[in-house]
């Protein structure tokens, strides 16, 4: 496919349909659905009019009274924007008289070849082309350097993490937040780093923290504080590394990265705030007596950071009210089993405590609630 000078990226999306339908049926229904769905400023039909995005490309095979294809969008669009024309393509449920669905399988980067060009030309350039010993900038070295040490990420492990190409030979590694962070670690030399990619901790994380030693570097901020708790509960690490407060790992310099890796703490001297003695039991015997209070009688409670009732109901209103209910709750205590769906709707809450009867089919369990049994108090 030729793509115009302006072209940023392209959409790539597989289509499957339940009947035997045309690339003219396709086109019909992406524009046809899409309208009206995200605005005048993504109307499909006002952005190709406008040149930003090109041409649909769609090939469309049927077999066996079922359709399977694949549809391209060139698009001019910046990251954001693209992104949510892509989504908008996977709203499209019908292909004429047929049931049909879309999912986007991958948005590619189509100025990566020009830039992969430029770096390889400038390197033969600065190889084969300089007479003199010293380069006159040596700021145009640096780029060409760093851009080509962003090159050299990889797909570690079998969750395909984002790292630097030293992790296997290396004794130390540093663990980061996400891909940013490697890009920009390895952009400044250092090549022992790997992501995690998400909040929780992937089981190649856990695997590799159990032979190396291991330097978590996170972001100097609430986010990083979470993830450090995760970490913690799950992986085996060895030192905690921040960035200064309030800035990400992505972002720093070069000075700050060293700064802040020679500043790395040992795990045995991290200072955790942990309530006094004294209040851990007074916790527990509030919870203790509420316990007593509600116990066989299928009764919950919302309770405030004084572990105050604020609201007393049946168990069965409970997801009812934790979704509808405005007040501001610290603790929830009930005479029920402790759901995945109740987990989440009270960490949407930013509930503290959740305490029921017994704990009922919990797959994830975020670090930022407390989670506890009858049995427990």
């Amino acid at each position: 496919m030729k793509h115009s000078d302006t072209t940023k990226y392209l959409i790539y999306a597989e289509i499957t349909a339940d009947g035997i339908v045309e690339r003219p049926d396709v086109i019909g229904a992406i524009f046809g659905q899409t309208e009206g769905l995200l605005g005048d400023d993504l109307d499909l039909r006002e952005l190709q009019k406008t040149g930003r995005i090109g041409r649909i490309e769609v090939k469309i095979e049927s077999k066996t009274g079922k359709s399977r294809g694949e549809i391209k969008i060139p698009s001019s669009l910046d990251k954001i924007e693209t992104a949510i024309l892509a989504a908008a393509l996977e709203t499209i449920e019908r292909v004429g008289p047929c049931t049909a669905k879309v999912k986007v399988i991958k948005i590619e980067d189509v100025r990566a070849s020009k830039r992969k060009k430029v770096i390889e030309r400038a390197k033969e350039i600065l190889k084969d082309l300089f007479e003199e010993p010293e380069i006159e900038s040596e700021k145009i070295v640096e780029v060409v350097r760093q851009t080509f040490r962003a090159e050299e990420i990889i797909e570690y492990g079998k969750d395909k993490l984002p790292a630097g190409p030293a992790i296997d030979e290396s004794d130390a590694i540093i663990v980061v937040e996400g891909r940013a962070d490697v890009l920009n670690l390895l952009k400044h030399g250092i090549k022992n780093v790997i992501a995690l990619e998400g909040t929780s901790v992937p089981k190649t994380i856990v695997d590799l923290s159990r032979e190396k030693t291991v330097t978590a570097f996170l972001d100097g901020d609430r986010g990083g504080d979470l993830i450090l708790k995760e970490l913690l509960q799950t992986a085996d690490i060895d030192y905690v590394a921040r960035a200064p407060e309030g800035k990400g790992v992505e972002d720093l310099t070069h000075k700050e990265i060293v700064k802040s890796l020679r500043n790395k703490v040992p795990v045995e001297q991290l200072h955790f705030t942990k309530p006094r003695e004294e209040e851990k039991k007074d916790l527990i015997s509030a919870l203790k007596a509420h316990k007593e209070e509600i116990e066989g009688k299928l009764i919950a409670r919302f309770l405030d950071k004084n572990l105050n009732v604020i609201k007393e109901f049946p168990v069965r209103d409970l997801v009812k009210a934790l979704k509808t209910d405005n007040l501001k709750i610290s603790a929830v205590i009930f005479d029920g089993a402790i759901t995945q769906r109740v987990v989440d709707i009270a960490v949407k809450r930013n509930i503290e405590w959740l305490i029921g009867a017994k704990i009922g089919g919990i797959v994830k369990l975020p670090t930022n609630i407390r989670v506890i049994t009858f049995n427990e108090l």
